[in-house]
């Protein structure tokens, strides 16, 4: 085959023509590309606005809604959002001798109106009765089944009135009062009313509330609203909203700042273990090994003693320290794997040639090309440290009352589930969120951060 002669006239560069285009893109830096593919996604852009909409929840909610959580609002005890606030003002409560102004009493009836003061009943006799005892009941008893809470029993036939002042609710409640026989036994016979109490207060109590200056300035009749609560309220009157806000620093706290410690130090660990090799790597794994064996609860048992934390009391410091102390191995882990595989690439021989010593290539090369699996591991653990922390404050070792927690204030909204769901439902409702907000951003972080898939442009 005959060979072709090259003369340097054919390697000339071609001459520029008015039809030739540029094709370029601006210069980014790593984390410039890395924003531009984090606003690409929208659910981790979303979950980034959520995180920040927590924490200036958490920092600035206070500052603007100044309520104590500790402040029990004893007239609004177990409100729900939303609930009925009015209040009329009445005179302050005076005993009553049992005097009815009716002109004829058939069953059980009001002898005046029932109100969260006072509820006065009146009851006309029942057949072969030789004593009465009442009944209050927040649902109405059907046949053959239980009539409530006894208030009062008397065997006297001559007493057919009662006043009940036992923590009336502005709610509806069902009274029953049944005929005794000479032994104390019910005959059967039995008058029943059902009544809704309205909500009162005295001026004295409503300036005692501060929703007055002076107590002169209401007069009996008046109505007034009683102080507001957006979510409601718990099971001592205090308020929702302001509890959730202050729960939020002691759960996001945790929840944050023990994963960033365990994370940070598992890092380091595991970087170093992959980075040497050989017998250190495996003295260092093998520590690892045995971190993980140790049992957390009597870990944290044990740390609590040595605190000298006392039953009853919060135990924020032992908490977040038993989580630093137990749990960076699976970071760790994870780290050293990125890094045994990472060493062997191109660019790390390549930086080794050009001098990079060992803190250069760990810090510069290995460490920035993990930030996905470390990511991953902090969306993880983030969800993790609150439900430990629910965990151990539902077991009484975790943060006690009256300090709020989200964990703590699901454990007190579990025993009036049924009754006042919101207690439970608004801080699990936060946990949800800010377990799904930072799973989404983690995931879309991984993405942004992840350097082998930045544009080639």
């Amino acid at each position: 085959m005959a060979e072709t002669a090259f003369t340097a006239d054919d390697f000339q560069p071609a001459a520029a023509t008015e039809s030739a285009q540029t094709v370029s893109r601006p210069s980014l830096s790593y984390w410039q590309d890395a924003w531009i593919r984090l606003k690409a996604n929208r659910r981790a852009l979303f979950s980034l606005y959520l995180v920040i909409g927590l924490s200036l929840f958490t920092l600035i909610g206070p500052l603007i809604w100044t309520v104590d959580p500790s402040l029990q609002d004893l007239e609004q005890i177990s409100q729900p959002p939303g609930a009925n606030r009015d209040a009329v003002v009445v005179m302050p409560h005076r005993p009553w001798d049992g005097t009815v102004r009716l002109p004829e009493i058939r069953g059980l009836e009001l002898a005046e109106p029932a109100t969260t003061q006072s509820v006065r009943l009146a009851w006309a006799p029942l057949p072969n009765a030789a004593g009465y005892r009442l009944y209050r009941n927040l649902f109405p008893a059907g046949e053959g089944q239980a009539l409530g809470l006894p208030l009062f029993e008397t065997a006297s036939l001559n007493e057919r009135h009662f006043e009940d002042r036992l923590d009336l609710k502005p709610r509806t409640y069902h009274y029953s009062v049944a005929a005794l026989d000479t032994q104390g036994r019910m005959t059967g016979a039995v008058h029943r009313l059902e009544l809704a109490v309205a909500r009162v207060v005295t001026a004295q109590e409503a300036q005692a509330m501060g929703l007055v200056a002076e107590a002169g300035q209401l007069k009996p009749g008046d109505r007034i609203k009683l102080r507001a609560h957006p979510l409601g309220t718990d099971y001592l009157g205090r308020d929702l909203l302001a509890r959730l806000m202050a729960g939020a620093r002691v759960s996001l706290f945790i929840g944050i700042a023990a994963p960033l410690l365990f994370i940070a130090f598992g890092v380091i660990y595991g970087a170093a273990a992959g980075f040497l090799g050989g017998w250190a790597d495996q003295a260092l794994m093998r520590f690892s090994d045995f971190v993980v064996a140790l049992p957390f609860l009597l870990f944290m048992i044990l740390l609590r003693v040595a605190s000298g934390v006392q039953p009853g009391e919060s135990g924020i410091t032992p908490m977040v320290l038993a989580m630093v102390l137990l749990s960076w191995p699976a970071a760790a882990r994870l780290v050293r794997g990125q890094i045994l595989q990472i060493r062997e690439e191109g660019y790390i021989s390549a930086s080794r040639l050009l001098g990079g010593g060992a803190p250069y290539l760990v810090l510069r090369h290995m460490i920035p090309n993990t930030l996905g699996v470390i990511l991953v591991t902090m969306t993880f653990a983030v969800p993790t440290a609150i439900f430990t922390e629910a965990f151990l404050s539902f077991i009484g070792m975790g943060v006690a009352p009256p300090t709020p927690s989200w964990g703590s204030m699901c454990n007190e909204g579990i025993k009036t589930m049924l009754t006042t769901p919101h207690e439970l439902i608004f801080p699990a409702l936060f946990i949800s969120v800010t377990v799904l907000a930072f799973n989404l951003l983690g995931d879309g972080l991984r993405d942004a951060l992840d350097a082998r898939m930045r544009s080639a442009e």
